[in-house]
């Protein structure tokens, strides 16, 4: 090999390697632990608009692999912005877009909203007074969707057993079960064909559970929950070309059909 091949062959090799150094170096600090602050938007004031409501909470220790972010702000705000301009666009709702309100769970504010979403509650730090406050907003109509968390000891999070303990101290006698594609849930608006979604990072399939009012799987849903998925992943990550088109479209329209069905039911 002529002498200035073997210099290009060599200045390639070095070249890709200090990229894939940095690719990995960006994604360590991604995952870095020490606690930061998030930069928290003023919440709008209640005007009649639809205006998606993401459960902020205290965060246990533990919970900040994530840019050092507590885990109930991941992907905050852009993944419900997202959110918010597909339903603009497929909808006559109408919805604030950018605005995004965040709430603790025992702000008397959130019973003006009928919806609200939470996400990695394994990692919530639940209070007395949180329990009894999502025990009366479920009973008094409020719908909530829970997302993006997996099995115990993923990034050394509680896992289900403790989201449904938190769950039992608000509905002492709720109990969970697993929805199928027939549930009206999936049919709202989209018709979904399949619950076998696409997965943005977490090993094995995606599990849908659900809490009916008095257990009741003919009355109304009130607890809606992805389990070992993050399907708001794809809504955060739709504008960077890292996820495929096609994938984000099925977890967008999971997304629309759960704010329809909790505005309508």
């Amino acid at each position: 090999m002529p002498p200035y091949y073997v210099h290009s062959w060599w200045v390639r090799v070095l070249m890709s390697a200090a990229v894939i150094a940095a690719i990995a170096g960006a994604a360590r600090a991604q995952f870095r632990r020490a606690p930061a602050a998030v930069n928290l938007r003023p919440n709008i004031p209640y005007d009649g608009r639809f205006t998606f409501v993401r459960l902020n909470y205290t965060t246990a220790p533990g919970g900040y692999f994530y840019r050092g972010e507590p885990a109930w702000a991941h992907g905050y705000p852009l993944a419900e912005q997202n959110l918010m301009a597909i339903m603009n666009e497929v909808s006559f709702l109408g919805p604030h877009v950018r605005e995004i309100n965040s709430l603790r769970l025992d702000d008397p504010a959130l019973f003006r909203y009928p919806i609200a979403y939470v996400i990695e509650p394994d990692w919530w730090t639940m209070t007395d007074s949180e329990a009894r406050a999502l025990g009366d907003y479920l009973q008094k109509g409020g719908f909530l969707i829970v997302d993006d968390f997996k099995g115990r000891n993923f990034r050394g999070g509680g896992g289900w057993e403790v989201f449904e303990r938190n769950m039992k101290r608000a509905l002492p006698q709720g109990k969970f079960v697993d929805l199928d594609i027939s549930h009206p849930i999936f049919h709202s608006f989209f018709e979904i064909k399949s619950l076998n979604v696409p997965q943005a990072y977490v090993n094995g399939d995606p599990v849908f559970r659900g809490l009916f009012e008095e257990n009741d799987p003919a009355k109304r849903l009130q607890i809606m929950v992805n389990f070992n998925t993050d399907i708001s992943q794809f809504w955060e990550w739709s504008g960077t070309g890292l996820r495929s088109i096609p994938d984000t479209n099925e977890s967008y329209k999971l997304g629309v059909n759960y704010l329809i069905y909790g505005l309508t039911h």
